[in-house]
């Protein structure tokens, strides 16, 4: 039970220091939709997504209102989408996105995820008319997420599919060029992708989960932040117990929404993902939250040991405060979505390849960057290869979502709105990457994959 100083302490942080449910995201499986029609298999998929998910936006407003508790998205993930039509006879999943997309609306959630293919280790021809549907799919649709998995510790980097997801994401920004590129906003290269992911792009339904089941993903950097202010100059023992302490009272109470949620809808309960979302607003940022252990500005020298001991620290706590913590659960650091971050940028000092150093301690990586129109598939490519490399080693899960602004160079800004906020346009490297992508093929799995 809860004393009333915790209920007080929790309605403070909810009022005062951004607290919020970040997202339930209802996961269904739609391996009974596949079909050799392409028009059936269209109507399947949105029959199940439409019965499935029906209430989910209802329930939520529901508990958002009687708990007090703000639940910012209600989302849906979906098998992907290269497994459900890899029987039907088309050459393009443009109209699956569509019809994803047409569920989406009628349901009334923000984005859909799922949109996606599993080629670590090789892709089967489902998964290449996936990925070639990518660009049109995402500007075709408002709310479908995609994403491709080219990289894992067990089997290695799958660098074909990496170089053509260097020319995909080129395309993409290309044909959403009104949109400053936000096709690519809504795409996301993995390595060691997770199946039980609530967050977008990247959520997909994974093969190993339920029929049906909801996930929660809490949020929380401005409490986090507002709880080191109290510990100023006092040692990093003290850090790490304040942040475990405030981590413990973010998940509990995605704990109990995820549980309420998963009761009313008929659904099981599946994970807490207690990762830190940050939001554009000022004080829901995990750059600050760096900067309060002791940082002039995010991403200078000491950066890296800062997000290490937090993201350690958010998963020592909330994992004590789950019965099931899944998804990604770490510290996320997306630059258009985290005003600290993105001041870190324009300053100069947070640089690509301090994110990627970043990248080794924290969840994901390479997050909602913005980089010159003119950058070289080849480079992209390049990018997302030294991040899958980062996940294959570690035995973790990256990803890179980044937007080849068209027409925009150092200095300019990338405009998204809403959660997805505003980027700078971040500096590549000049040199070339482009004989290096073009041998293909497939880096090994490395050594601490073979544990059997």
């Amino acid at each position: 039970m809860f004393s009333q100083k915790d209920i007080l302490k929790t309605l403070d942080m909810i009022d005062k220091r951004h607290l919020d449910i970040r997202t339930i995201t209802m996961g269904i499986s739609l391996l009974d939709c596949c079909d050799t029609d392409l028009d059936r298999c269209c109507r399947k998929i949105y029959n199940k997504i439409t019965t499935r998910a029906r209430d989910l936006v209802k329930v939520g407003c529901e508990i958002e209102k009687e708990f007090g508790i703000p639940i910012v998205n209600k989302r849906i993930s979906v098998t992907p989408i290269a497994l459900v039509a890899g029987s039907c006879e088309t050459d393009s999943y443009v109209k699956i996105a569509q019809t994803m997309d047409a569920a989406a609306k009628t349901c009334g959630v923000n984005f859909i995820g799922g949109f996606s293919a599993l080629v670590q280790k090789g892709a089967t021809s489902g998964d290449w008319k996936l990925i070639r549907s990518i660009p049109e799919a995402m500007a075709t649709t408002e709310r479908v997420c995609a994403s491709v998995n080219v990289g894992s510790t067990k089997a290695g980097i799958n660098m074909d599919a990496v170089a053509e997801m260097g020319r995909i994401i080129k395309k993409t920004a290309e044909i959403t060029a009104d949109n400053d590129g936000l096709g690519c906003a809504k795409l996301v290269v993995f390595a060691n992708a997770v199946e039980d992911n609530p967050f977008m792009a990247g959520a997909f339904h994974g093969v190993g989960e339920p029929e049906c089941v909801l996930n929660v993903g809490v949020s929380g950097p401005g409490v986090v932040y507002h709880a080191l202010q109290s510990v100023k100059g006092q040692p990093f023992d003290v850090v790490a117990e304040t942040v475990k302490k405030t981590a413990f009272q973010i998940t509990r109470m995605g704990q109990i929404v995820g549980q309420e949620a998963s009761k009313r809808l008929g659904v099981p309960f599946g994970i807490v993902d207690l990762s830190l979302a940050p939001t554009p607003a000022v004080g829901d940022s995990v750059a600050r939250i760096l900067e309060e252990m002791g940082l002039e500005i995010c991403g200078t020298h000491g950066t890296t040991a800062a997000l290490a001991l937090l993201n350690d620290a958010v998963k020592k706590g909330g994992v004590m405060a789950s019965n099931h913590v899944g998804g990604l659960s770490g510290a996320f650091i997306p630059v258009s979505e985290d005003e600290g971050m993105i001041a870190a940028a324009e300053s100069g000092t947070l640089t690509l390849s301090k994110l990627e150093a970043m990248t080794c301690v924290c969840s994901v990586g390479l997050d909602m960057i913005a980089v010159p129109g003119d950058t070289s598939a080849a480079t992209i490519s390049a990018i997302i290869a030294d991040e899958a490399a980062i996940g294959m080693i570690n035995t973790k899960t990256t990803a890179v979502r980044i937007i080849p602004a068209p027409g925009k160079t150092v200095g300019d800004r990338v405009e998204m709105g809403g959660l997805l906020g505003s980027a700078p346009v971040m500096p590549v490297l000049g040199a070339s990457a482009e004989a290096f992508v073009a041998r293909g093929g497939r880096i090994p799995a490395p050594i601490q994959s073979l544990k059997n």
